[in-house]
């Protein structure tokens, strides 16, 4: 059951890396829209282990602002990292999330509050229809993987990577962002019971200042996470129903072996050969060494899940 405590219209999450060249018009622009659309809010800015003389600039925010906090993480522990600990702060109705380059706009925050609200969805999304990146590099590479990601999942999502989100605060509060997964809120969402998701197209900005902290190994990884995700989310419970079968059907085909190469032994070939020379016993020998790797990697699995406990996997320096 979720506590009740939100205090505010909206939370607007904004993690950052390296980005103080954009922090004070971002600010700005952040400011006037949410003052201009006369809504309640607070913006909370986490500072994912920057480098630069960005959280200087955070502490004047707060200063001058007294709707504005911030979280500094001791070093860089990723983007998923940061938005746990934004959604743990988020005292909003409505938690918006968004990215510190530029390259989302702050004025589709009202038409976004609107939607979601008057619609009672769980979560909406943005959709970058209109990109200013490199085809090759980063359209193309989008597409395939939003194209994966909407299969194995389920989710008519058009963009799934668009840090422009909005979410009930149920849905936040609800659901444990941790590794890399943050690519994937609506799909932690729906596995965890929310299902009214729908998405808005938003204005895609080009980036102002510096360069992207992401390279071109993120789809390899952002792939490697669905996987992971589809997995847990069809054995995540029982994961012996997985390696249990993987594990049974190896057993089956190793003890059919053997006991062909011991019937084969005593009543039909009946020669010198030894069956260390036949290929079959080796066969049976890997299927059988396999199939209880398997089998004990379930009951491994098991137990680790009946002993986890959740908790953060990032340390904070420092708190406004």
């Amino acid at each position: 059951m979720i506590e009740n405590f939100n205090d505010k219209d909206i939370s607007v999450v904004i993690p950052f890396l390296d980005e103080v060249e954009s922090l004070p018009e971002l600010y700005t622009q952040l400011t006037e829209v949410c003052e201009g659309s006369g809504l309640n809010y607070e913006l909370i800015f986490i500072d994912d282990g920057s480098q630069d003389a960005g959280w200087e600039q955070i502490k004047r925010f707060c200063n001058q602002n007294s709707r504005v906090s911030a979280i500094k993480f001791t070093r860089n522990f990723g983007k998923s990292q940061a938005l746990h600990a934004g959604f743990k702060k988020a005292k909003g109705k409505i938690v918006f999330t968004m990215d510190a380059d530029l390259q989302d706009s702050p004025k589709e925050i009202p038409s976004m509050y609107q939607k979601i609200s008057h619609e009672g969805l769980d979560i909406l999304s943005g959709w970058k229809k209109k990109r200013y990146d490199s085809i090759l590099f980063k359209n193309i590479p989008s597409k395939i993987f939003n194209w994966a990601a909407r299969s194995l999942s389920g989710i008519k999502l058009n963009d799934f990577n668009c840090g422009l989100k909005a979410y009930r605060s149920e849905v936040i509060k609800t659901i444990n962002v941790h590794g890399e997964m943050h690519r994937y809120i609506p799909m932690l969402a729906k596995h965890a019971g929310f299902r009214a998701i729908s998405e808005q197209v938003v204005k895609h900005q080009a980036r102002k200042y510096g360069k992207t902290k992401f390279g071109a190994d993120r789809f390899i990884k952002g792939f490697l996470d669905l996987l992971t995700l589809w997995f847990i989310h069809r054995f995540g419970k029982r994961p012996m129903y997985f390696f249990g079968l993987m594990g049974s059907l190896m057993l089956v085909v190793g003890f059919l072996f053997a006991l062909y190469l011991g019937i084969d032994k005593l009543y039909l070939d009946t020669s010198s050969r030894l069956i260390t020379q036949r290929p079959e016993f080796y066969i049976s020998l890997t299927t059988m060494i396999l199939g209880s790797q398997f089998f004990l990697a379930g009951f491994l699995a098991e137990m680790i899940l009946r002993l986890r406990h959740n908790s953060p996997n990032y340390t904070v320096s420092e708190e406004i």
